[in-house]
């Protein structure tokens, strides 16, 4: 099983899901999302993995949610995918996939879903 974790590692989060991932033995693959920012259809993916709408990313505290207009409800997924890709400090984070389901890691026990 291939592991994944979109990791800032100035998000407390995404240290402590981290953390708890290598005390289980996984070692993941770090993907700094920021420096390497996944595309659309890795965001597809990821949501199909995660079972959520694709509003469910978005991080709204986040100065671009508002410049962006990000609220609209009338916005599409493809809308908010690409736009995510684009800006991926709206990225929700951490996000964990096991290749098959993946889970956001706040809070960071939400990880034990798929241990």
């Amino acid at each position: 099983m291939v592991w994944t974790i979109y990791h800032n590692p100035r998000c407390s989060k995404s240290r402590e899901s981290l953390a708890l991932l290598q005390a289980n033995g996984i070692e993941p693959t770090v993907r700094l999302y920021l420096e390497n920012p996944p595309d659309a259809a890795t965001l597809r993916q990821l949501l199909s993995q995660l079972q959520l709408p694709a509003r469910a990313l978005l991080r709204d505290g986040e100065p671009e949610y508002d410049a962006l207009d990000l609220a609209n409800p009338q916005l599409s997924d493809d809308h908010i995918l690409a736009t995510l890709a684009r800006h991926p400090r709206l990225l929700q984070r951490p996000i964990i996939s096991n290749g098959q389901r993946a889970v956001l890691g706040r809070p960071p026990e939400n990880l034990l879903q798929l241990l």
